[in-house]
């Protein structure tokens, strides 16, 4: 029998937050969480977010995006959304006993200026998603 804690993280695209959210929690707890990812509007894994993770040894260049849609009906713990407050409403019910939480992190695909720019952005968006999965670990 599976007690593992469900959590799913959804950003817009699940192609930068949600996906390190994921892989983080992943690394750290996945002993005691099954954790999966979704966008609303599914893309294309961000390259700048691949080699953010790669830099502190966490290859996710192999992910692929995954649609919300494909996950509407599994029972979750929790669902956890990852973008902004506007986008973040738009996610569908989910059934169930199914806490909601809702971490607002800047969108990557927003960011301007040269690779190595975006980059050093993309960098404070991940050690601000690795504390949040750590207190999250920690609560529970």
């Amino acid at each position: 029998m599976n007690n593992k804690i469900k959590v799913l993280f959804i950003c817009v695209h699940n192609s930068a937050r949600s996906q390190m959210a994921e892989t983080f929690l992943n690394t750290l707890a996945g002993d005691k969480f099954e954790v999966k990812s979704a966008g609303l509007e599914p893309g294309t894994l961000n390259p700048l977010v691949v080699d953010a993770m790669k830099e502190i040894g966490i290859d996710i260049s192999h992910n692929k995006t995954k649609s919300i849609n494909d996950f509407v009906k599994e029972p979750f713990d929790y669902v956890i959304t990852v973008c902004d407050v506007v986008n973040g409403a738009r996610c569908p019910f989910f059934a169930g006993n199914v806490k909601r939480l809702h971490w607002e992190f800047e969108d990557q695909s927003s960011f301007q200026g040269t690779p190595e720019e975006k980059l050093e952005k993309i960098r404070k968006v991940r050690d601000k998603i690795k504390l949040s999965i750590e207190e999250f670990i920690k609560i529970l």
